[in-house]
């Protein structure tokens, strides 16, 4: 039997059409008008947004935030961030304000190349490589002129090519593993377009290289995509001050030993796992909000963050500490493949907007605003998490959701907020209150 929720052709339905679709089989019908309730006033807008992905049924919209008083290299910044989670916004904000005071932020980015890779079979001998490998080069570079011209340009184009040999995967398996400069954009679309152009003259290479032998023209393609691992696309971000200047605005914290208890959590997640994801994760917000506020891709760089923090062999934090000579540094290190031109960069409306508040970056800037970011939202959860715990400061700023969650009135809220003020926070608490209040 057939279940009828079932459905052949849905992409080629209507958005209306979708809809009542979803209606007849999945939701009410007053679930169903939520679908229409975020739709865009401006019919251009929303085609646009409609066509950023498939199946597009509706908006969902998500808080644009910015974060003040970031000062990276000299400049101060107003940091874009978009993220549901307001105490994410509000640390970032303290952190920046925090060392707005104490030098800044500074940022250098160690490199810029990108990776991809042209997966094949081949039947010749691994030790062949090393001398068919430059007339190979040659001659790839030559028939694919005409894509990399426009990026050499720009400054980027092909850096370098290696020829890998993968016998763990079977003897006749290789690769093509190519870097790539893609300027101020992210450069997916070059980089696959490039190396599959590679791939097809791979395989004319195979058939008319007079310098192979007939047992070595057996050549299958396999795949040609670009990486999103980039251990060659990496920014650092750092603060620093004397320990003495370190005093915080918790009261009764001696600024030695909350730089003490600081370091002792950051080595932690150095060398215990489950600590490492959890310090992580908290980079990410930050790093995160700033990628989905810029138009960037949030899965690429958590992908490749997540293998940056295991490239050693063991899962670690991102994030360092150093004490010397009672001067506190605070360092970070990370991946961040990144565009500023084209894309959704391009298209978003917000996301241009994004851009224009952080006067236009080119990639380089961008990586180190973005770094500076995910350090500040790191420091914040480290500072709470050694003083006074992280759930005060969370469960402040999640007072609004849990009211929202309650149908609490303007009246509610204005009341609710004073009467928690100064006192922990709790779901069961703010809703006892409430009743009391009714």
């Amino acid at each position: 039997m057939i279940d009828s929720r079932q459905i052949n052709g849905f992409s080629r339905l209507s958005k209306d059409e979708q809809r009542r679709w979803l209606t007849e089989h999945f939701l009410h019908p007053e679930q169903a008008a939520e679908l229409t309730r975020f739709d865009a006033g401006d019919e251009g807008l929303q085609g646009v947004i409609d066509n950023f992905s498939e199946n597009t049924v509706a908006n969902f919209p998500m808080p644009f935030g910015v974060a003040p008083n970031f000062v990276v290299n000299g400049e101060t910044y107003a940091v874009p961030m978009v993220i549901e989670e307001s105490s994410v916004v509000a640390a970032a904000a303290a952190a920046a304000k925090y060392w707005m005071t104490r030098g800044g932020f500074r940022t250098e980015v160690i490199a810029a190349e990108k990776l991809g890779q042209l997966h094949f079979r081949w039947s010749g001998h691994p030790d062949r490589r090393a001398a068919l490998l430059p007339a190979l080069c040659t001659r790839v570079r030559a028939q694919t002129k005409a894509f990399t011209e426009r990026m050499e340009t720009r400054g980027g184009g092909v850096r370098n090519i290696t020829w890998k040999h993968l016998p763990e995967v079977s003897d006749d398996c290789y690769q093509l593993l190519v870097s790539f400069g893609t300027a101020d954009s992210m450069g997916a679309n070059f980089i696959n377009t490039v190396l599959e152009a590679y791939g097809h003259e791979l395989r004319n290479w195979a058939l008319d290289c007079p310098e192979l032998t007939a047992d070595e023209r057996e050549l299958e393609v396999i795949m040609a995509i670009l990486s999103n691992n980039t251990p060659n696309c990496v920014v650092k971000a750092w603060v620093e001050c004397p320990i003495e200047n370190m005093a915080i605005p918790i009261g009764g914290v001696d600024p030695f030993d909350f730089a003490r208890r600081f370091k002792y959590a950051v080595d932690i997640a150095r060398e215990d796992p489950y600590r490492a994801v959890t310090h992580n994760k908290g980079i990410m917000n930050g790093v995160d909000a700033v990628v989905l506020a810029t138009g960037n891709d949030f899965r690429a760089i958590e992908a490749a963050t997540h293998a940056f923090a295991a490239r050693d062999g063991k899962y670690r934090s991102l994030s360092q500490c150093r004490i010397d000579n009672d001067m506190f540094r605070f360092e970070l290190t990370l991946p961040l493949a990144l565009g500023t031109v084209g894309g959704l960069t391009k298209l978003h409306p917000l996301a241009k907007v994004a851009l224009d508040i952080l006067g236009r970056p080119g990639v380089h800037e961008l990586m180190g605003v973005m770094a500076a970011a995910g350090l500040a939202q790191n420091f914040a959860a480290l500072r709470s998490l050694v003083t006074t715990g992280i759930q005060k400061g969370h469960m402040k700023m999640h007072l609004q959701n849990i009211l929202s969650s309650l149908d609490a009135t303007a009246v509610e809220r204005t009341k609710t907020t004073e009467r928690f003020v100064g006192k922990t926070v709790s779901h069961h608490g703010v809703r006892e209150y409430l009743e009391g209040l009714r």
